[in-house]
């Protein structure tokens, strides 16, 4: 590794133990501020000269912005998500595609089980109510989390994470699993049946031209009237207009979004005047405990990347 290397942030800051971490190794780090687009992904890149980039959050890293960076050797995702990067271009380029696994899982499964029981126990409409100087009558019943089936699409570390947490509250979990087993939990390998028999259903896949637009208008029709909808995945793996469709008509009782097809949500976007739907801005992994893990990898991975040209295989996306 060279006495120096240049490191491009995307985003106007980093964990300062990460920084540490870069900058004990000889690395020097030039950070962007927003809004990151290709145009100034590229002349960052260029101008820099850049072996190292630190992807934070879903900034545009295409072929054209591949181009403009012929000294880049590694992009290392402040996370696990990758869709942003045109990972083709990359592995033409022989550019290292690198993820932090597994160091933010618990904390989006929390997040997960946590917007479940806001809307399995209407935390939302309750809390409009007594704001709104209303009170629950005689006829009041809330709803049962106990006894649920929680259906998980994707079984990597969030997944399971996700499955461990439901089921120790009583939930009953079953695993979308084409093929081998989930621990102890009930699997089914068939799409359509698994989302016959679900009343919670919880997106942790990555997305990929197989994931896109997974759950769609006849999807959503095979689930169970009044049942929940959560995506902590991704916002493209669910068809946006589908899902609008299936709150407003009342098929799905609720939603949990911490995803979205355009972020941040655009000001007037139909999901923001719907009472069933709970949103959040895509920060379910981001804790103090998990957001120092996966920048403190992040940091590892680049300093071992440019110092042996390798990382561990579940670390790499391309390489």
């Amino acid at each position: 590794m060279n006495a120096t290397f240049q490191v491009l942030v995307t985003a106007p800051h980093w964990a300062p133990s990460a920084q540490d971490i870069v900058r004990g190794a000889g690395g020097q780090i030039t950070f962007l501020p927003d809004p990151v687009t290709e145009d100034v992904l590229a002349a960052q890149l260029a101008a820099t000269g850049a072996q190292a980039v630190v992807l934070r959050g879903s900034k545009p890293i295409s072929a054209r912005v591949l181009a403009a960076a012929p000294a880049l050797k590694i992009i290392a995702k402040n996370g696990a998500g990758v869709d942003s990067v045109d990972l083709a271009a990359a592995r033409q380029r022989g550019v290292a595609v690198a993820v932090a696994p597994a160091a933010n899982a618990d904390a989006v499964a929390e997040h997960a089980l946590a917007l479940m029981l806001a809307l399995t126990r209407q935390l939302p409409l309750l809390d409009g109510m007594v704001r709104g100087g209303r009170w629950a009558d005689s006829t009041w019943q809330g709803r049962d989390f106990r006894g649920a089936v929680v259906g998980i699409v994707g079984y990597g570390s969030i997944g399971r994470s996700t499955a461990r947490l439901a089921a120790a509250l009583g939930a009953r979990v079953l695993v979308l699993r084409p093929h081998g087993q989930a621990d102890n939990h009930a699997t089914e390998p068939d799409l359509d049946r698994f989302l016959a028999q679900i009343d919670i259903l919880s997106l942790h896949c990555p997305l990929t031209e197989r994931t896109h637009g997974l759950i769609g208008q006849r999807e959503l029709s095979l689930m169970r009237r009044g049942s929940l909808l959560i995506n902590t995945a991704r916002g493209p793996v669910v068809d946006e207009a589908a899902l609008l469709q299936a709150l407003r008509s009342g098929h799905l009782e609720g939603a949990g979004l911490d995803t979205f097809d355009t972020e941040p949500l655009p000001a007037g976007h139909p999901l923001l005047a719907l009472p069933n739907v709970l949103l959040t801005p895509h920060v379910a992994g981001v804790t103090r405990n998990a957001a120092l893990q996966v920048a403190n990898i992040t940091a590892r991975n680049i300093v071992d990347y440019l110092a042996t040209g390798t990382l561990p295989a579940h670390h790499l996306v391309t390489g």
